[in-house]
This record gives C-alpha cells, structure tokens and sequence, in this order.
C-alpha cells in the first residue's frame, strides 16, 4: 500500500517557521488538508512535491526518502495554485512538450495524452490554444500534465479556487477517479471541497496540524457544540460579536442562525442542532485558539 510518513519536520524562509513539527501518514486514496489562506498548506505540498527543502525531521514518499529529489519529483504530479503553461501553443502541442519534458516515449506520449484528454473532457478542445480555455479547462489541463508520467501521488492545491459550482464537481470527479490507484493529496480552504471527496483530512493553521482523522470523527467531535435560533435581524450585529456564527438564513425580519459554543447560549428559542462539516471546522479552530469569531474565517 502507498504511503507518505512525514515526521517532526520544521522549515524556515528566514526567521519565519512556516512549518512547524509537522507529523503526518497519508495513505492510498483522496486526502485532504484543509486549512485558511496561508496556514502553510502550499509550504508543505511543495515540501512533499520535491520543490522546497525542509530543515529537519524526515519524509518518505512511498518508502523514497525526500532527499532524492529526482526520484522523487519522478513520481509525482504537481498542480500548483497558480498554474500556466505555454499559451500560444495548442492543448496537445503542450502537453506532447511537457511528455517530452518528463522522458516520456514517443509512443506513450500519444497513447497516455488521447487517453488523459478523454478522462478530462478535453478531447475536442485539444487543437484549441492554452490561452482561449476557460478556469475550468485550464484546471483540467493542469490534472492531464500532472498525471502525464502516470505519478504515484497527485499534488493538487487549491484547484477549485474561482470555478463555478459545475467545474467544482466536475473537478473533484476527475481527483477521486485518479485516487483509485495513487496517493491524491487535496489542499484547499473550501471546506465543501473536502466534505464531498475526502475521508482522510488534516486541518492546518500557522504552519500546525491542528487535527487529523476522518471526516466523520471530525463532526462527530462537534457533537453537542451546535446551536440554532432565530432571532430578529437587528440583534445580529451582537450575536456576531458574541458568538462563533457558521451560517445565518435571513428569512423577512428574522433570520436563522447557526452557533458554535461549548455551553447553550442564553438565547430565547434556541435549540441543539446537529454540526456538518464546516461547523465542525470551525469548533476545531476555536479550540485550538483561533481568531473565529464574527462569523468570519
């Protein structure tokens, strides 16, 4: 079975820890790390990906310990956050240049690239140029590159970020599909991303690993942490101030809202409510001392 074992790694840019004793085991199958913007989830994935080197502690990759870098970034498939790839050229010039690139033959390169633009939905744009795709199939020509090599593990981050919700699942459908027989790492800040393809998850803030276990551990913590009330629109602005707020429905003059706390509020009408994902998120950033309150992230 394919697995990663990080182990007490810390990194530095400067004085800044940007990693810190981070311990992780991600298994075969769909992992999400989930995190706010620059809790160092993108630090770690290049650090994973063979782009970024660590200071200390250890990481393998499928038994390949992180410092044979060639063997290691041959192995695996890299999106970044900000992808870009040769605009002027076609979809298949791009990616036959990109096979050439990675060593690929000649023969596997037409082979895997006619079979990586059907799994994507790009077979009839691929003599379109890079620049006139839309996010979408741009992300999408980001997973046939970074799967191009056929990788043991797939480094995606932040690929949802800006798609419209037809994307989203389209995009999530082609990960869970490549997880099948490879590590696929997910790393975002949308925490329906993580709800609709992940069991295994890690939440990360500040360069920690806050939290790690599956989906349903992680509500089931939250158990008996999540209230409901309505209340009128005016009282909203205190609420905000004095609770952790994770949604708010406004319905005419009152609105619906739902309330993280560790104790029942002192609200009138208000009543126990069952915690989802994101409710679930947040009581673990809340426990771990971070700043949640306001609703706001």
């Amino acid at each position: 079975m394919k697995k990663i074992e990080i182990r007490n790694v810390n990194k530095f840019y400067g004085k800044k820890h940007a990693l810190k004793d981070i311990s992780l085991t991600i298994h075969q199958g769909m992992f999400g790390l989930l995190g706010r913007n620059g809790a160092g989830k993108t630090t770690l994935m290049k650090t994973l990906a063979g782009l970024h080197q660590k200071k200390d502690g250890s990481i393998t990759v499928c038994g390949i310990p992180i410092e044979n870098t060639k063997e290691i970034r041959s192995m695996t498939g890299y999106l970044p956050q900000e992808f870009s790839m040769y605009p002027n050229m076609n979809v298949y010039e791009a990616l036959d240049y990109l096979g050439t690139l990675s060593g690929v033959t000649k023969s596997d390169r037409k082979n895997r690239i006619d079979m990586l633009l059907k799994k994507v939905n790009l077979t009839e744009h691929q003599h379109k140029k890079v620049k006139a795709l839309s996010g979408g199939m741009k992300r999408r020509l980001g997973i046939a590159q970074a799967l191009l090599h056929d990788p043991e593990v797939l480094i995606v981050d932040e690929p949802t970020a800006g798609l419209d919700p037809e994307e989203r699942i389209r995009f999530r459908n082609l990960l869970t599909d490549a997880a099948e027989e490879r590590i696929v790492i997910l790393s975002t800040h949308i925490v329906g991303d993580i709800e609709a393809s992940c069991e295994d998850i890690a939440i990360m803030n500040d360069g920690r690993i806050l939290w790690q276990g599956t989906v349903s551990e992680l509500i089931h913590h939250a158990e008996g942490k999540v209230f409901t009330v309505n209340v009128p629109r005016k009282y909203l602005p205190q609420i905000k101030k004095e609770y952790i707020v994770t949604g708010m429905l406004i319905q005419g003059e009152y609105t619906t809202v739902r309330i993280i706390s560790d104790h029942r509020p002192d609200l009138q009408g208000i009543h126990p409510d069952m915690p989802n994902c994101e409710d679930a998120y947040m009581y673990c950033l809340y426990q771990n001392g971070c700043d949640v309150y306001g609703g706001e992230e």
